[in-house]
């Protein structure tokens, strides 16, 4: 039987949950489902700027689980810059943290 998984800490819920290329209506669009997991990972690593082993102890996770949600979450992001797809935030095993 399987370890059950952690809830991973999140600060805040994002404000902005849905982005889109912009001139492509939306029902012609595919999409891209970013976790909030996902989301947070990006805005440690990438602009809070932390360090892979702080931002995995402020999410309640491994520094590889860390580094597995921060390759996830920059694939989805990049297929949707490359071929125009939105990108939703929604879902995933986490908890807010006050």
């Amino acid at each position: 039987m399987p370890r059950p998984r952690l809830r991973r800490r999140v600060r805040n819920f994002p404000d902005v949950t849905y982005f889109k290329p912009r001139g492509i209506r939306l029902r012609h669009l595919e999409e891209v489902i970013l976790t909030v997991s996902e989301f947070e990972a990006i805005r440690l690593k990438d602009f809070e700027q932390l360090d892979q082993e702080e931002a995995a102890k402020k999410m309640n996770v491994s520094q590889p689980t860390f580094h597995r949600l921060i390759l996830s979450a920059r694939q989805k992001i990049a297929e949707a810059i490359v071929k125009g797809k939105a990108i939703k935030i929604e879902g995933g095993n986490y908890i807010i943290r006050k």
